[in-house]
């Protein structure tokens, strides 16, 4: 079933504007369902945690069925390997600092030239301050894949983690997650996964993966400010958690030490249940593809997020065709029509004429929105000979993003390109 963009928009309440939104990969607008629920909270129920009157209880409640969603989302065995914070960036330092306590003077880490900063600096601090040794992983700079014959050079030396990206936010790239979590356990190490880019455009399964850990953030696939970490329950069990003392010690409690964004969270809710109805009316014919074992809400976010992916498999290569048609501009990652399963419809691209910045106001001027710069994935442009240079102009579609837009985000292109 084809995609009705209209209801699908009317889901969206700042695509009423007539801007075009192609600044995604930095965050992408709010469902409906998500403002709806914030506001609800700070009017109905807006209390801290575990006390014993109504509103406190209420709260509770509703942060309880938050979590139990995205573990419904992420695919987790239970919603207590599900844990909220700040952002992405702060889990990720949480966490790492947790998991340094393991580590010892000599043992290795590997980290890659194609993520994103918030899945490098945590890892290389911790191992700077324990003595361990960081590997880096390249990528190609051809077509901007990661390389796995690195990769595997580096597994031989049997470090105690790998930390590595599901999608490039800088060059939509999608790593082979699967494969690479499969190799590193084989070497005995952990896995750290940075969803962050992946979580707007496809299906994740954790269990399916058999990750150790993975992060993503909820304003990356149309919700609040928020991050959400994904661990194994026996990991985290085991894990000392940097928490105040009253803080409980069993999870996921034990990692979430503070009063959480209560309202972010049930903003979350809200953004679940959109996905929940996006897969229920869009994403049946996807149902086949799915685990047999898979139902309800689980059933339907899945069918949500496969039915998202089929669709922007059209805006990337609507993408990918108007870029190609200007001339004088370079495209960097895959470009390769045949290869679109292994992208997102993330596109980072210089002009001859104009420095990034340039290309990104002159857009801004036509009410089109695109980012420059190295969006701290900064090893990818300090690995192109870009860093110096203003970096990249980068342009992102999501699924309520329409081949109009695209068509008009090309033709105001070609005229900055001529002029």
């Amino acid at each position: 079933m084809a995609f009705d963009l209209n209801k699908i928009r009317n889901q969206f309440p700042a695509l009423h504007q007539r801007h075009v939104f192609l600044d995604n990969p930095g965050g992408t607008q709010a469902a409906k369902n998500c403002l709806d629920r914030i506001l609800d909270y700070l009017i109905e129920c807006n209390a801290n945690h575990g006390c014993a009157f109504r509103t406190s209880r209420d709260s509770d409640e509703l942060i309880a069925k938050s979590r139990a969603a995205v573990a419904d989302f992420l695919g987790a065995a239970r919603p207590e390997e599900i844990f909220f914070g700040q952002n992405m960036t702060s889990l990720t330092f949480q966490i790492s600092r947790s998991l340094a306590r393991r580590l010892n003077p000599g043992d290795e880490v590997i980290v890659t030239r194609l993520d994103h900063d918030a899945n490098i600096t945590p890892w290389t601090l911790a191992a700077e301050e324990h003595g361990c040794k960081v590997h880096w992983t390249n990528f190609h700079p051809e077509d901007g894949t990661l390389d796995i014959e690195d990769l595997k050079k580096a597994l031989e030396r049997k470090p105690r983690l790998v930390a590595v990206g599901y999608a490039s936010n800088s060059l939509g790239t999608i790593n082979p997650v699967a494969r690479i979590i499969q190799m590193a356990h084989q070497a005995g190490a952990l896995v750290f996964i940075d969803a962050v880019h992946y979580a707007p455009h496809g299906l994740i399964d954790v269990r399916r993966l058999g990750c150790d850990f993975l992060a993503c953030s909820a304003y990356k696939f149309f919700g609040p400010h928020l991050g959400i970490l994904y661990g194994r329950s026996d990991l985290l069990e085991e894990l000392f958690a940097y928490k105040v003392r009253p803080s409980p010690n069993s999870l996921p409690w034990k990692f979430e030490t503070g009063t959480q964004n209560h309202e972010g969270i049930a903003g979350l809710f809200g953004t679940l249940e959109y996905l929940e109805w996006l897969g229920t009316h869009y994403g049946k014919e996807f149902s086949g593809d799915l685990s047999p074992n898979c139902q309800g809400r689980a059933l339907h976010l899945k069918q949500a997020m496969a039915a998202i992916r089929d669709y922007e498999f059209g805006l990337s290569r609507a993408m990918l065709k108007v870029l190609k048609e200007i001339h004088g501009l370079q495209i960097f990652g895959q470009t390769n029509g045949d290869h679109l399963a292994e992208r997102v419809p993330t596109f980072s691209f210089r002009l001859d004429k104009c420095s990034p910045r340039e290309v990104a106001a002159k857009l801004d001027e036509e009410g089109i929105y695109v980012w420059d710069g190295n969006y701290y994935a900064l090893e990818v442009t300090k690995a192109l000979n870009l860093e110096d240079k203003g970096g990249m102009v980068r342009a992102g579609a999501v699924h309520y993003n329409t081949l109009e837009e695209i068509e008009r985000f090309g033709k105001a292109l070609a005229r900055i390109a001529r002029n």
